[in-house]
């Protein structure tokens, strides 16, 4: 609560958006997660349930990289979001088997952050490399199917960049999609991707290849 106070001043304004708890899962703590997903539940949420009840905040959630998480969270407490970093990409989509369907039915939305996967969906695979998944060196497998996607995309005359940033955002649970940018030039050559016409057949293509859930 001190920090939440600390961060009220330095915004200067009275209440917040959005508050997120980050880094709750296995990924993060290991055989700990137990442990610590009961600690949060605990304390954590009960403080940020109070908030969003007192009104200083508006809505709350988590923010991780990992959906199964969330969907435990979903089990446990009332979410109005997630912030779910690099798992539903053109290289990941088992998120919609139960997790996006859950939100759905608790009337949650999600932030998708790294649409990239740490950046082989921006750059594709036909250059010299390096090539980066999830933050390491992309294994073969992975560079692999971005390579059938590539060559999908060159089909259709498509940048995998604007195939990457559009896919997530049609889901009609992803409210926002957050792409790592570092300069205006990067900002608008997001736009441009995301506003690039993509026809419905593309996505019927990659469906049919076995790249689409």
């Amino acid at each position: 609560m001190r920090s939440f106070e600390s961060s009220l001043q330095r915004l200067q304004t009275d209440y917040i958006d959005i508050l997120l708890a980050h880094d709750l899962g296995p990924l993060t703590h290991g055989d700990q997660h137990p442990t610590r997903f009961r600690e949060f539940l605990d304390g954590g949420y009960r403080a940020m349930n109070e908030l969003r009840a007192s009104g200083v905040v508006k809505a709350i959630g988590l923010g991780t990289n990992e959906w199964q998480v969330c969907e435990e969270a979903l089990a446990h407490g009332d979410f109005d979001g997630f912030l779910l970093a690099g798992r539903y990409t053109l290289l990941e989509q088992n998120a919609c088997e139960s997790f996006l369907p859950l939100c759905a039915a608790r009337g949650a939305s999600v932030i998708l952050g790294g649409p990239f996967n740490s950046g082989i969906l921006a750059s594709g695979v036909s250059g010299s490399g390096p090539f980066y998944y999830n933050y390491d060196a992309a294994p073969q497998n992975i560079i692999q199917q971005v390579a059938r996607l590539e060559t999908i995309c060159a089909q259709f005359e498509i940048p995998l960049a604007a195939a990457a940033l559009q896919f997530p955002s049609a889901h009609p649970q992803i409210c926002s999609v957050i792409a790592g940018l570092a300069s205006p030039a990067q900002v608008e050559q997001a736009i441009k991707w995301m506003q690039y016409s993509i026809p419905a057949e593309f996505w019927l293509c990659l469906h049919d290849r076995g790249l689409l859930h």
